[in-house]
């Protein structure tokens, strides 16, 4: 598919994040207005609560962007997802008989405040990325050999909907316990091996029934869109708690977002296989579509008064063994029911290099192999100040899809007691 000619001129440009091809979904506010619905097209931001109230938009008998979240859009399902998509594309497209309508709903983009794009019912992680896996084992283990069941289902754990931030969210480095390795006790204070995970976040459309089990197709139908997500990690108080357990407090911290939700639809072009499989994955895991998407993904480091940021990893989406709908199916196949707005983490994503490592425990090999900044710092772990960034684009015929950077800079622990 070319690239979608749009009467905004902005949205034009190939390498523009939001062209008429994307249009992502955020909540966005201007001066002392309250939070609303809004579009990306180019640098402008639609606002679709005035376009409902003005009759431009109008896909059911009752608002749906009246409020500061997409959640009600979600549970309409995908009849509508499609209607509205069908109904942008329209009142956007260059020769539009309706631009003079549209263009006093347009917000400059410079002028907005993004906010949460939606609320976040439950959040779950997943651990999928075969690289990742491999690393982290090589690194605490020894052995880059895979735990047993890896291979055969998609490893997570349930986290913090609470936790969940909006990209621009300073955070805060997390007080808990550690045990260095010769010492008798445990101690508490700030985490001194804070981590960033670069991941994929896969938004649920339609919930699904207590007790009903889903298929992968299924599920594949039911995500309605995609963000970038940062899992930060406490390398030091998750490796202390996690046995026999898993995550807890070294988790439970922050995660950050980007603010536009990329939907399904806009990423269709770019659908690509998952690698093929090691071993056969049981049937209840097999679908009939190709599951993951091309999207180029980078990791941005930029310490407190540097005068740029350098660009530490680069990789692909495409890298992961597990999709964002097997992931959902596997979730639910015990009869979880999954609810609309609900937040998967793919898990890190990582290539074979050390470039394309998702993650400073990777590319710092746990401490011991600190890595040099374009600026000339060099960092093992994140240090308070610091701002990382994650961004995204998928490339297709003269346009680009982006999601928004997805940044959270780095405060110190507070005080506690």
């Amino acid at each position: 598919m070319p690239l979608l000619k749009s009467w905004v001129a902005s949205a034009n440009s190939a390498n523009h994040p939001f062209p008429l091809n994307n249009l992502p979904y955020g909540v966005f506010s201007t001066g002392e207005d309250e939070p609303r619905c809004g579009v990306a097209i180019g640098d402008m931001i639609l606002d679709m609560a005035a376009a409902e109230a003005e009759g431009l938009v109008a896909l059911t008998d009752y608002p749906l962007f009246d409020v500061p979240y997409w959640n009600d859009l979600m549970e309409e399902g995908p009849a509508v997802w499609a209607a509205l998509r069908e109904r942008l594309t329209a009142l956007l497209s260059k020769g539009s008989k309706e631009q003079e309508a549209v263009e006093p709903l347009l917000v400059p983009m410079a002028e907005a405040t993004l906010h949460m794009p939606l609320v976040v019912s439950e959040y779950t992680d997943f651990y999928a990325g075969r690289q990742h896996a491999q690393n982290m084992g090589a690194i605490l283990r020894g052995s880059p050999d895979l735990p047993a069941n890896w291979l055969h289902i998609p490893i997570g754990y349930n986290g913090r909907a609470s936790s969940v931030v909006v990209s621009g969210t300073p955070i805060h480095r997390p007080n808990g316990q550690t045990k260095a390795p010769d010492a008798e006790m445990p101690s508490f204070g700030p985490s001194k091996r804070l981590d960033i995970e670069l991941e994929m976040g896969a938004i649920v459309g339609t919930g699904s029934e207590f007790g009903q089990p889903i298929t992968v197709d299924e599920a594949d139908a039911m995500i309605f869109g995609y963000v970038l997500l940062n899992d930060w990690s406490a390398r030091d108080i998750q490796g202390w708690e996690y046995q026999p357990l898993g995550p807890f407090q070294g988790k439970a911290f922050g995660t950050s977002i980007s603010p536009w939700i990329v939907t399904a639809a806009a990423l269709e072009p770019f659908r690509a296989p998952t690698p093929p499989r090691e071993k056969e994955l049981l049937p209840y895991l097999k679908g009939s579509r190709d599951g993951l998407y091309d999207i180029e993904l980078e990791v941005l480091m930029q310490p407190e008064g540097a005068d740029r940021a350098s660009v530490i990893a680069r990789t692909n989406y495409s890298r992961m063994y597990y999709s964002a709908a097997e992931q959902l199916c596997h979730h639910a196949i015990g009869g979880c029911a999954m609810n609309a707005g609900d937040l998967l983490g793919s898990g890190t994503i990582s290539g074979p290099e050390r470039g394309e490592f998702g993650s400073l425990m990777e590319l710092s090999w746990a401490g011991r192999e600190p890595f040099t900044l374009e600026t000339g710092e060099t960092r093992g772990f994140i240090e308070d100040g610091d701002t990382l960034t994650l961004r995204g684009n998928a490339r297709g015929d003269g346009y680009t899809i982006g999601f928004g950077d997805c940044t959270g800079q780095i405060l110190p622990a507070k005080a506690w007691g």
